[in-house]
């Protein structure tokens, strides 16, 4: 299994952060991985309403912002939060971002 780049903890910026949130379909995936826990790429896009190639950007905006964390294994990527991670930078805005966020709707 090898983890795809990702910022270190003390390199996630707050702004990249709230830019990744922004977006619905970004929130959306977010929203699911906080409330299944990590799951593989195609499970956490599944009825989003948009194509692979769209869903890739996503996932990788999430994992360029420091939002999450993608391990490849194989063929399959898995995708999970960086909620430790983003608590020790931002401590409380996951939690409230998320609190904010119906999950299994677009936002």
């Amino acid at each position: 299994m090898r983890l795809l780049p990702h910022p270190a903890t003390e390199d996630i910026q707050l702004t990249e952060v709230l830019r990744a949130l922004s977006d619905p379909i970004r929130l959306e995936i977010v929203a699911r991985l906080a409330a299944y826990g990590e799951m593989t790429c195609t499970v956490a896009g599944d009825s989003l309403g948009v194509h692979k190639s769209t869903a890739s950007h996503h996932y990788r905006t999430l994992r360029e912002a420091g939002v999450v964390v993608t391990k490849q294994e194989g063929r399959l990527k898995y995708m999970s939060l960086r909620r430790d991670d983003l608590e020790t930078r931002f401590p409380g805005l996951l939690d409230s971002v998320l609190l904010a966020t119906p999950v299994g709707g677009h936002v």
